[in-house]
Formats: C-alpha cells, structure tokens, sequence
C-alpha cells in the first residue's frame, strides 16, 4: 500500500509519460492485462488510454486490472486515461520517498 505522498509523487511522474496501452471495444482482454503487467515489470508505471469505443470507462478499467494484477496500486484516474503502479521487487526503477 503506498502512502498519500508517494501517490502524490508517482502522479508527477506519470505528468510526464505518454499512455502506452489502450483499451479498445473489446474491454478489458487477457491479453491486455498481460501486456499491463509486462509493463509494469519493465518500468513500474503505465498510463493506459480508454478509447470511447471502450464498452468500459477508465474507473472500471483500473478497478479490473488492479484485482487481475496483484500488488497494482491505482496512481490516478483522470477523464480517460488511467495509471498504475506496481513495484519491482528485484530491479526498482522509482524511488518512493
């Protein structure tokens, strides 16, 4: 679980990355969520775009991937794009004050 602070961080730092996934009319797909936890392995922090297309909105995407990826921590939800975190236990890439 992280702290309010180290949200607050993780959101500063996701200001500055673009969305690298999105999700289409197909929802929230295994595939997805393997590529969502591949991801996070390799970089700790993914932005994920919500097309309207999507049959889900950004809320209800986080919400599926955070109980489909154990560990994930929702960073922030803003209009349709979404962030989450997950750290690397053996390679950390983000120092979380």
């Amino acid at each position: 679980m992280i702290t309010t602070k180290q949200r607050a961080y993780l959101r500063g730092v996701a200001n500055g990355i673009n969305a690298i996934l999105q999700i289409g009319k197909e929802g929230v797909t295994d595939a997805l969520v393997a590529n969502i936890a591949e991801a996070l392995e390799a970089r700790e922090i993914v932005k994920v775009a919500v097309l309207e297309t999507s049959p889900v909105s950004a809320k209800e995407a986080i919400a599926d991937v955070m109980e489909k990826i154990p560990g994930t921590e929702a960073v922030q939800v803003i209009g349709r794009r979404f962030t989450v975190y997950k750290r690397n236990l053996k390679e950390p890439k983000i120092i979380l004050p």
